[in-house]
């Protein structure tokens, strides 16, 4: 319904003077207010503009019209301030930071952001410019919390609660956290361009930990740091440098001198030694000469960071983050309830114990990430290695000039563009991060020869290696990894992923990369490092669906050319690929060489060669063309990307079904055919568009002929609450060149117009055939995250080993993980207790007296299965191994349980290797 005229109330009063302090503008007629006089109070006191006042009161009258909880008097000033959020950023004229908004409803952070989420319950309400604003809001949000409680813990490691009385009593804990943390906040604020990273953030941090410790009397600190402190405080003032001794050669000097301090910040915090002494050198040093901070008692002055940091947040009018050192309950994060933390691998008994353990915190998983990535790549060097050179030079046309030019080459435009993106003083850390992709890239390279040389028999693939955009995409997805596994998501849940200015697809602009090139890539990289930690397959599969979805079907991309040569190929206009048989299991052993060799040239011109195949070698002489035409052979990239495709958008459909539809089962399928039909023939609808704006259209579009109540707003409202969705989706769809409106106008003026013929069939007596729904595979990337259980076993269970992992000493040691039960062994890692030893070997025997006396009662034998089996003689039926006598019934079992796990895991890898039907390329 339209909104209501606004609504005036209340007495004239005179304009107040606009808050720019502009000049003097002419006498202005007596205002009349608009709203009520609480509303009136709110928007004096953010000191909005009239257009502000009048639009945020007609959209609160809106929003009560739909929701008349909203117009409440409990939820009335909280609906205000949200409305007036929403038109200020609109109207670009926010007159008062977020934190002032949110201080003046009484609202946390956390209480808004869901508040906002539930207020839009029509999806013009928040536009996408309001979803860009509380997205960089968030972000930043979770950064700075999750910084602010290392911060906090790491100062009650380094400084004594009660000092000794000799300490002035100036210096406080309470003054040595402030200056920290709001020298911290300035340097972030002045150096750092994303503000949302949390690794360089954190580098920073240390960087400005290291230069109070040393600025602090060595009587306030606690070991180790207390000796290690250098000599440059006298009686906890420090001394004053020599007149034209700049601060930035004394610091430096001082850093060169003696690095203990900054050595065991980076080993307690597994954080990269060389990494943090570049931000110290090239970022931290030049920020403090240019904030002038000067050192009083030991410190910097409070009142010149106060002030400098005061109009850098004014200027941003964003978090206030000077609260955290308050514990402001503005600040403070929703409580997530006990009941909702994880029990498994069963519920806990009401009388046992309950260990809970809690997720790591964003901070430390991010370094123990980052160190297993270094770790790793130890072994590898930024060259390539002898074996690869061997390859190279098998080549006809040895590549290995041409590799190393565009390493060299790429190593250039990534530093600049890093540093365009971060800061242009932390180019030398993107050029680090760029080395270790470049390390990976040779390492996967290596790997990937190697599979081809075992299924191809062949050793010159002179072909492959000198293909330009595999080598593109080969080293843009290393470095992906890298950048990835630097730029963990801050945020505590793991059901979204924030994106930051670096996030995919950032990589592709950098490299001028094709989505659809570098998603070829992606499959055989996984499979090509072992070494991958969960947390980067899955943003590598992420990855790729974000290319299947939307990136792959930009204008522009090579897709729609083979799917042009496609139909040109078949001589259809109306079938770019086959279906092929989407019900049946999906299984290739396509490999990178495949699909960046597979045929693209039209069928009118000469086939650029066969591909690499195990029966055609790389560059062997071509076969005879015969004077005859020829049918041209099809593309393997594109018939392998189509099959992807249609998985994840039956994926899709079928979790937004279950959520909308599960009581109309019949209509499904018509839903499926339609979506598989606009996909594949109609798929001009997808240029420039998302996969989720069409699946939306087709289930709207057949609930409207089978005359079932599903309206868009339903389906929207449902959309949100799935994984990995952005709202943009459905409220900015391309209408026509560059003209974008909401789904539902997309529906009407391009979906409809273009399917309505065939939409009406599925109301009439001969609907059309319907498409098969495709097999919904595992996916091939990844291990089952449930614990399974041990057959013979009372309450047994094995769990893949998860991360993260704790550092120590160049060894990955198992931190606290799954299963969460009262008794926890991991393997590798020391038992401790004997009485950890005997209760598990109690249970085991009483499982055996269990199968015993069941045995004994006349109970049928157990159906043989094929899974893990324990045999009494020490002999496991799965693999036959043998176990010495004088092992331990325990030690017996645990070899066979890693045994298994290890067979369990190499199985599923090679699930997707089983060779299909096979398929022409």
């Amino acid at each position: 319904m339209p909104p209501k005229p606004p609504r005036r109330a209340g007495s004239a009063r005179t304009q107040r003077p606009s808050p720019d302090g502009g000049g003097s503008a002419p006498p202005a007629a007596p205002r009349v207010e608009v709203g009520e006089a609480d509303f009136v109070v709110l928007c004096d006191a953010l000191k909005v503009s009239e257009s502000v006042r009048e639009k945020a009161w007609k959209t609160y009258e809106s929003l009560s019209a739909a929701d008349g909880a909203l117009a409440c008097n409990t939820k009335k000033k909280e609906t205000w301030g949200v409305c007036i959020f929403i038109v200020a950023i609109d109207l670009d004229e926010v007159t008062f930071t977020f934190t002032e908004l949110l201080k003046s409803i009484k609202m946390s952070v956390c209480t808004f952001f869901q508040f906002l989420k539930e207020v839009d319950v029509n999806m013009d309400t928040v536009s996408t410019k309001v979803d860009s604003t509380v997205s960089r809001l968030k972000k930043k949000y979770d950064v700075l919390f999750a910084l602010y409680h290392k911060f906090e813990r790491t100062c009650g490691l380094i400084y004594l609660e009660q000092p000794s009385s000799e300490i002035s009593a100036e210096l406080s804990s309470v003054l040595v956290l402030k200056n920290y943390w709001i020298t911290f906040l300035l340097a972030k604020g002045k150096v750092l361009q994303v503000e949302d990273d949390l690794v360089i953030s954190f580098q920073l941090l240390l960087c400005v930990l290291d230069y109070f410790i040393k600025l602090s009397p060595p009587a306030m600190l606690k070991e180790p740091y207390k000796s290690s402190v250098p000599a440059v405080t006298v009686n906890g003032s420090a001394r004053t440098p020599r007149r034209g001794q700049s601060r930035s050669s004394r610091t430096a000097k001082q850093l060169d001198t003696d690095t203990k301090i900054i050595e065991i910040l980076c080993k307690e915090h597994d954080c990269n030694l060389d990494e943090v002494k570049n931000v110290y050198f090239t970022s931290f040093i030049p920020f403090l000469n240019s904030a002038g901070i000067v050192a009083s008692n030991g410190l910097p002055e409070v009142e010149v960071i106060l002030k400098q940091y005061d109009e850098l947040y004014l200027k941003n009018k964003d978090i206030d983050a000077r609260l955290f050192l308050n514990h402001d309950e503005t600040l403070q994060p929703a409580v997530i309830a006990g009941s909702q933390l994880e029990r498994t691998p069963l519920k806990n008994n009401a009388d046992e114990e309950v260990n809970i353990i809690l997720p790591q915190t964003p901070v430390r998983a991010a370094m123990n990430n980052i160190q297993q990535l270094i770790m790793i790549l130890n072994s590898a060097t930024d060259k390539p290695s002898d074996t690869l050179i061997k390859y190279f030079n098998n080549c006809t046309v040895n590549p290995k000039d041409s590799i190393l030019k565009r390493v060299e080459s790429f190593e250039h435009i990534f530093k600049k563009k890093f540093a365009e993106a971060v800061g242009q003083g932390w180019a030398e850390i993107g050029s680090q991060r760029y080395k270790l992709g470049v390390r990976l890239y040779y390492r996967v390279m290596e790997s990937m020869l190697k599979s081809e040389e075992e299924r191809l028999s062949v050793q010159n693939f002179s072909k492959l290696l000198n293909d330009n955009i595999f080598h593109t995409s080969l080293l843009a997805c290393a470095v992906e990894v890298v950048m990835a596994t630097y730029g963990r998501n801050a945020s505590q849940s793991d059901s979204t992923s924030a994106e930051t200015d670096l996030s995919f697809p950032w990589i592709l602009n950098v490299f001028d990369l094709k989505a659809f090139d570098f998603y070829k890539v992606i499959e055989s990289f996984i499979r090509a490092e072992p070494t991958l930690t969960r947390e980067m397959i899955k943003h590598l599969e992420h990855c790729e669906h974000r290319i299947m979805e939307s990136l792959a079907w930009q204008s522009g991309s090579p897709l729609f050319d083979l799917i042009k040569q496609s139909k040109e190929r078949e001589g259809q206009a109306d079938q770019p690929e086959p279906t092929s048989t989407p019900n049946t299991p999906f299984q290739h052993n396509h490999t990178a060489a495949d699909l960046y060799l597979s045929p693209v040239k039209s069928p009118k011109k000469k086939a650029s060669g066969p591909p690499l195949s195990a029966t055609s070698p790389p560059d062997g002489p071509p076969p005879v063309t015969p004077q005859t035409p020829q049918k041209p052979q099809k593309s393997t990239s594109l018939s392998l990307f189509y099959k992807k495709v249609y998985l994840l958008a039956y994926r899709r459909l079928h979790t937004l079904f279950l959520h909308l539809l599960s009581d109309h089962p019949d209509l499904e399928p018509l839903i499926w055919t339609l979506f598989q039909h606009t996909l594949q023939n109609e798929y001009e609808l997808m240029r420039d568009r998302h996969l989720d704006q069409i699946m939306m259209c087709s289930m709207y579009g057949i609930c409207k002929v089978k005359n079932v109540d599903l309206r868009f707003k339903m389906i929207v409202s449902a959309y949100k609450e799935l994984c990995n969705t952005n709202q943009e989706t459905f409220k900015r769809v391309l209408i026509r060149e560059e003209q974008y409106d909401s789904i539902i106008v997309f529906y009407n003026l391009v979906f409809m117009q273009k399917l309505k013929t065939n939409i009406l069939q599925y109301a009439s007596s001969r609907p059309p055939t319907l498409s098969p729904i495709p097999h919904i595979p595992r996916s091939p990337y990844q291990f089952s995250n449930s614990p399974r259980r041990v057959p013979a076993g009372n309450n047994i269970y094995i769990s893949p080993l998860k991360s993260p992992y704790k550092f120590s000493d160049g060894f990955q040691s198992p931190t606290k993980m799954t299963p969460r039960s009262r008794i926890l062994v991991s393997i590798g890692e020391s038992f401790g207790t004997s009485e950890k030893f005997q209760k598990i070997n109690q249970m085991l025997c009483n499982s055996e007296g269990q199968l015993k006396r069941s045995a004994d009662v006349g109970a049928a034998a157990p159906k043989p299965l094929k899974r893990l089996r324990f045999d009494i003689e020490g002999t496991d039926e799965a693999d036959g191994s043998k176990h010495l006598p004088q092992e331990s019934k325990f030690q017996q079992k645990l070899a066979e349980m890693t045994s298994t796990r290890t067979r369990m895991q190499k199985q599923k890898l090679n699930d997707g290797n089983d060779t299909s039907a096979t398929e022409d390329k």
